[in-house]
């Protein structure tokens, strides 16, 4: 996202912990927002839903009050659970955006999804056969640039985007193996038994509940279809997923 703003011509200031920002820590975000012109934040997911809603509601009137314009919040498509923190984000005074997207393709190339496809050459997941438009993160960070330096096209409203098809995760997984050359399997699992394995690496309970209920519900069809949001923004077409597999493979990312 830092990438694409720098290449934008804005001037990028990253919020992190080793920054001396700290979501968790409502003291941090003065010094933060103060003398910005916009914001770009994700909604939280490492807390409950009334939290996320919560705390990005606080902040986006902080950010206000500081004289921040515009503000883009990353939410996801289908996730019912996010409208009560994108209508926070709406009730902050702010010229808002929301951008919901479809699943990222790069989770089969960062994260704990890339480790086992890497180490075992299959990766077990709870997507059965439900096919979703996965989206380049680069096409993502670009629609969000132009909502933060177009606040006057884009404000007060939700862009969807996805990628420009539909396979399934099954697909998906073998078209990485194809680009990697390497034979990868796909073993579909039931969301509540998927969640057994980051509970057994000692992820909190709070989490791991968050993951079953989000992939029962984000994975259950009501997202196999497509969103025009990177063309009308863009004024293009999303990048494929072939595309990011065969560069992520050139790039080494599933070699054994």
């Amino acid at each position: 996202m830092a990438r694409s703003a720098e290449a934008a011509g804005l001037t990028v200031r990253a919020a992190s912990r080793a920054r001396g920002s700290d979501w968790l820590d409502r003291s941090t975000w003065a010094d933060t927002l103060r003398g910005a012109d916009a914001a770009y934040l994700v909604r939280p997911t490492d807390v409950g839903s009334a939290e996320a809603t919560r705390d990005v509601g606080l902040f986006a009137r902080e950010a206000v009050s500081l004289g921040v314009r515009r503000l883009v919040l990353l939410s996801a498509r289908g996730e019912e659970r996010a409208r009560p923190t994108e209508e926070a984000l709406a009730g902050s005074g702010a010229r808002w955006t929301v951008v919901r997207a479809a699943w990222f393709a790069q989770n089969f190339s960062e994260g704990p999804l890339v480790e086992e496809l890497r180490q075992s050459g299959e990766l077990v997941f709870p997507g059965g056969e439900v096919r979703e438009p996965f989206v380049d993160l680069r096409d993502v960070a670009n629609v969000v640039v132009a909502a933060l330096t177009d606040g006057d096209r884009y404000a007060g409203r939700a862009l969807k985007v996805s990628g420009p098809r539909l396979p399934t995760f099954r697909e998906a997984v073998a078209e990485v193996g194809r680009a990697a050359g390497r034979e990868l399997t796909y073993t579909p699992v039931p969301a509540r038994r998927y969640g057994e394995r980051p509970a057994g690496f000692g992820v909190p309970a709070q989490e791991v509940e968050f993951l079953v209920e989000l992939f029962e519900s984000l994975l259950d069809g009501r997202n196999s279809r497509l969103s025009d949001g990177v063309r009308e923004v863009l004024g293009r077409e999303a990048r494929d997923f072939g595309e990011f597999a065969r560069e992520a493979a050139g790039a080494g990312v599933w070699k054994a």
